[in-house]
């Protein structure tokens, strides 16, 4: 089924999301629904505070950034589909590098964002079997990115104030549901 995408704006995704265990209540369909949804929405990652739950659960499949890359980092973008629970950015290293990133829950709206270049990150798969892991490029970012979500962080909190501020208008207007998108969506202060 595909889910809602919750909105900038709305509460949920301001909140620290929680650990969850494996009797965590239909986990598995919830993890169907939100590939189901990430795939419809075009997205490369989801975090489940963007279908509305406040769990430590996320996913990506990075698969649709291989064909713009080379060599080793095309080979793992290409194979790169997991699910992240109760993940730990444990680390955090390297060359910090810039990349245009855009959000399922911030349509339309693309901003260059600085990350560091490595991570290493400890977290359950689906079977709550238990990784201890490193990533690099552009995967790394991607897992940034969806862990944010889970921390209760958006990209648009890494960017400039001034950066921030010319783009005021365009998030008001997705604060208010004023935004036209080609998937479901969950707007918390459409009137």
């Amino acid at each position: 089924m595909v889910l809602p995408i919750v909105a900038y704006g709305d509460p949920m995704l301001r909140k620290v999301a929680a650990d969850i265990n494996k009797d965590y209540p239909k986990l598995n369909e919830l993890i169907y629904d939100m590939f189901h949804t990430m795939y419809h929405a075009k997205g490369v990652g989801l975090a489940a505070p963007q279908v509305g739950k406040s769990i430590r659960l996320f996913l990506v499949d990075s698969s649709p950034f291989a064909e713009d890359v080379k060599g080793e980092e095309q080979e793992q973008l290409k194979n790169f589909k997991k699910i992240f629970i109760n993940a730990r950015i444990i680390e955090e290293d390297g060359e910090e590098w810039k990349f245009n990133e855009g959000c399922l829950s911030i349509p339309k709206i693309r901003e260059d964002v600085m990350r560091k270049s490595e991570i290493r990150i400890q977290y359950f798969d689906e079977k709550f079997d238990f990784f201890d892991e490193q990533y690099k490029g552009l995967a790394a970012r991607i897992i940034q990115h969806e862990y944010d979500h889970i921390e209760g962080k958006l990209f648009t909190d890494r960017i400039t104030p001034f950066r921030k501020r010319l783009l005021n208008k365009k998030l008001l207007d997705i604060l208010k549901g004023n935004i036209d998108v080609d998937y479901k969506m969950k707007f918390s202060n459409k009137k």
